[in-house]
This record gives structure tokens, sequence and C-alpha cells, in this order.
């Protein structure tokens, strides 16, 4: 696949966060290699891009979701659905994309990039009041869960580097087939899959927490 834009967050209030505080959600294309590292433990507002932060550092950010990456084919998609155009950075994704569908993208599956680069995908992007008010879109969060486009979080494998116009590789996909778009339909409703996705070898232990709590255990 192809890395079409890489977009770094700009501070900004949130004021769709009953607490306040800042939210990095406006991400915008830059240009140049862009470091990537493992990021601290989650509550530190860190992420895998240099000069990127988290504004809830709860609920994002951290070594599980280093990185986030959407694919301008579902932008398409929810242009042709909502008549809105969409630009990189949108959706508040770090690594925009093309030729690949990582909605089917497998959990574990791992992505090998520029200066030895090496991602894992670990689960998807779930919706949150933040990104609704972002969007600003009538029914947006119904709209976004029917569609099940929710892109993928990447962990840090190993350091390396990102840029606008260079390859990410494929180069390991699990025999399992639970993908991204199904790890986000259990989270968002159909909690028969929860138990599929929990025997997952490679899930890690703070989504497994997540869905358990989706099952209310």
């Amino acid at each position: 696949m192809k890395i079409v834009s890489v977009n770094v967050g700009r501070p900004r209030e949130n004021p769709w966060k009953a607490e306040g505080g800042l939210t990095y959600i406006d991400k915008r294309p830059v240009e140049g290699p862009v470091a990537v590292t493992e990021p601290g433990p989650k509550g530190d507002c860190s992420v895998g891009l240099a000069g990127d932060r988290v504004g809830d550092g709860r609920h994002h950010g951290g070594p599980d979701q280093a990185v986030y990456v959407y694919a301008q084919e579902d932008y398409a998609q929810f242009h042709t659905l909502i008549g809105r155009e969409f630009w990189p950075g949108s959706f508040g994704e770090n690594l925009t994309v093309s030729g690949y569908d990582v909605n089917d993208a497998r959990v574990g599956e791992r992505w090998a990039g520029p200066g030895g680069l090496v991602l894992q995908v670990t689960a998807p992007r779930v919706p949150c009041g933040t990104f609704r008010g972002w969007i600003d879109e009538r029914g947006w969060l119904k709209t976004f869960t029917k569609e099940a486009r929710p892109g993928p979080y990447l962990a840090v494998v190993s350091p390396g580097h990102v840029e606008a116009g260079a390859e990410l590789e494929v180069v390991h996909r699990p025999e399992h087939d639970v993908s991204v778009a199904m790890f986000f339909r259990a989270a968002m409703g159909e909690r028969d899959l929860i138990p599929r996705i929990l025997a997952t070898p490679e899930l890690t232990e703070s989504d497994a927490a997540f869905l358990r709590d989706r099952l209310g255990e």
C-alpha cells in the first residue's frame, strides 16, 4: 500500500468534551520523513509519530494505539454516501493510505516500511464524542458504525520513519480470520462475535479487557 499523506495533530480546545482540555484530532499533512517510535505508556498522551500527541490520554494513545491509519478508498465511500468531501487527516489519522483494504487487515498483521519500520495491527478505531463533534454530520456515529470502515490502530514493533509516497508492505498475515472490521462490529454491538475475537492469540491485553467490558464481565 502507498502512503498518500503523513498527518500530525494541531492542538486545539476540545468543545465536545465535558471537562474540556485539548484535542489533537485536527491532523494536517506534513512534508518530509517523520520518525516513528514506540510511545510511552497509555496515559501520558504520547503516540508513535514525532510531533504528535493525543488530548485524552485515558482513552487514546499509548503502545497499542501508536499509529492510526485510514484509506482513501474508504473516504471515497463516505463521499458517495453522504456527498461530503474528506481530505487526508479528516478522521484524525496519522497515515492516509491507498491500494489496500485496511479494514480487512487481521489483528496481529504486520506491515514493514522505511528505515526498518515494522507496525502491527492491534484494533479498530472506536468512535467517540470528540470524533462525532469534529465531523459535525447529523447521525454520524450511526453512519460510521453501519459502514464498519473504522481504520486500524497499529503498534510499533520496530522504529523507522514514514513519508508521503513511501510504501508499506504486508509482511505477516495471521492464519485466523479476525479482521479489523469484525473487531469493530463486535465492539459496536455484535456481541456474539466477542468470544471469537477474545480467542485471537495476537489480541492485546488492553483490547481483551475492553471487549470483556463490552460483555459486562
